[in-house]
């Protein structure tokens, strides 16, 4: 591609258009709410007239803010500060630079059909990965996840802000990167068009926006392993694989096994949570008003069809969340059960039903110690895998020193939030040696019963 006026300027040249010319809307919302994020002393008050002359942004914040994926209550919120109360600010700051950032590049005008698809499938893949690197991180505080899902949401703001443009020059730059058959080759052509790599320019918009040392520590040590940075690189690292027409296999079990590691989950068990994401994603972008990601959102049932290997679970199970009216709607139940007398199954029964649809976790049971007592053994199993669940999870009692144990001796709750740790393998030993196989899928199981 030739260079003209508006190519081939450096990445200051392309900073300064997009912020001053082609989006200082959101250049100027970004950073009036990163301000406000570094100022303790602010108001929550100033949080909701950032936005506030923006009757299309606030709507927006609130739809996402009442939705079932951030809001758990039954009351509904009306205003952005009551959404920074109930919420959190850092949620609340990240849905609005998250749907300020859809509005200004989903409304962007004048682009050609090529140009349009290339900027939907990049916003389709940093939106999804936002998602897949705050679930990889669910261990950790809220305030890590929120900070992931942004700066991965940014990840390459650089390249999504330069489609947006539109123009003669964006539409032969497509041509010129449709025509290079490797990545190294689309990186060439756009340093010899641009003055400036796609990284770069992200890097430029980070800092002069003033996007949070995250995203330009993860822009700039992308190896570093933090747990922070590793979700989201490993997180970019998957939607780019699943967004290419064919599957890089090697590339994908590499990266599987990877974020398997990373989130202590055997890849089976990480699939499975990658997919209950991905439809998570699905209702959050129908949320924001942005339907028009979902036909290009990375879809990680590619992953089943490319790792035969890979033992075929169920991906379309339901996703069982947080619901305050099956909660209300049981206890209510539970009441009605002392009054009247129930028995003990009608009562076990409907405590596990609220706390599988209420509650909102994978799967719940009751086990019941054994004649022997030396084991403890499934009575009632609901949710995921009930039926295998019953036949093979069986906690031996033997080992004096396993936790079961000692919970069972002392009539103390046990809770292992962490299976790498010395309580977490003490934990699954005592499984191992019973029919439980799976190593996540033990974990989650003990969680339900200390708890």
């Amino acid at each position: 591609m030739k260079p003209n006026n508006n190519t081939n300027k450096g990445v200051d040249y392309w900073t300064n258009r997009i912020s001053e010319l082609e989006m200082p809307a959101l250049c100027s919302t970004v950073k009036s709410l990163e301000k406000l994020a570094k100022d303790d002393v602010s108001s929550l008050a100033l949080l909701g007239r950032s936005v506030m002359h923006d009757n299309a942004l606030t709507s927006r914040i609130l739809r996402v803010a009442n939705s079932a994926i951030y809001h758990k209550g039954s009351s509904q919120i009306s205003t952005v500060s009551r959404a920074a109360i109930v919420l959190g600010f850092d949620a609340v700051r990240n849905i609005c630079i998250t749907a300020k950032l859809l509005s200004s590049l989903l409304e962007s005008k004048n682009l050609a059909p090529n140009v349009y698809q290339r900027l939907i499938k990049l916003m389709a893949k940093a939106f999804q990965a936002a998602m897949i690197a705050r679930m990889m991180l669910s261990h950790h505080d809220e305030e890590m996840q929120e900070e992931a899902f942004i700066a991965s949401l940014l990840y390459h703001i650089g390249e999504s802000a330069f489609w947006s443009i539109g123009g003669e020059f964006t539409e032969e730059l497509d041509l010129t990167l449709c025509q290079c058959e490797t990545p190294a080759e689309e990186r060439s052509a756009t340093r010899e068009a641009l003055g400036a790599s796609f990284l770069q320019l992200t890097q430029s918009i980070a800092r002069n926006w003033g996007l949070g040392e995250l995203l330009i520590q993860a822009l700039n040590y992308p190896e570093d392993q933090r747990p922070d940075i590793r979700a989201i690189f490993l997180a970019d690292k998957l939607c780019d694989i699943l967004s290419q027409p064919v599957l890089d296999k090697l590339e994908l079990a590499k990266r599987m096994t990877q974020a398997a590691i990373f989130t202590g989950l055997e890849e089976k068990e990480f699939l499975v949570r990658m997919q209950r994401c991905a439809n998570a994603t699905h209702k959050l972008a129908e949320v924001y008003g942005a339907k028009v990601l979902l036909d290009y959102l990375p879809d990680p049932k590619r992953i089943v069809a490319a790792e035969p290997d890979l033992p075929p679970i169920p991906l379309d199970m339901p996703v069982y969340q947080v619901n305050l009216n099956i909660q209300l709607a049981k206890l209510r139940e539970l009441t009605g059960f002392a009054i009247n007398k129930a028995d003990f199954n009608q009562i076990m029964q409907t405590v596990l039903e609220g706390i599988l649809e209420g509650v909102g976790v994978d799967r719940c049971g009751v086990l019941l110690l054994s004649p022997s007592r030396k084991q403890l053994q499934p009575r009632v199993i609901l949710g995921r895998d009930a039926d295998a669940i019953k036949q093979e999870f069986i906690i031996d009692l033997s080992d004096k020193r396993g936790l079961f144990h000692q919970a069972m001796e002392h009539k103390a709750p046990l809770w292992v939030d962490d299976p790498s740790s010395k309580n977490g393998r003490s934990s699954a030993r005592s499984c191992k040696r019973g029919t439980c196989h799976g190593r996540a899928f033990y974990w989650r199981l003990c969680w339900l019963i200390a708890k």
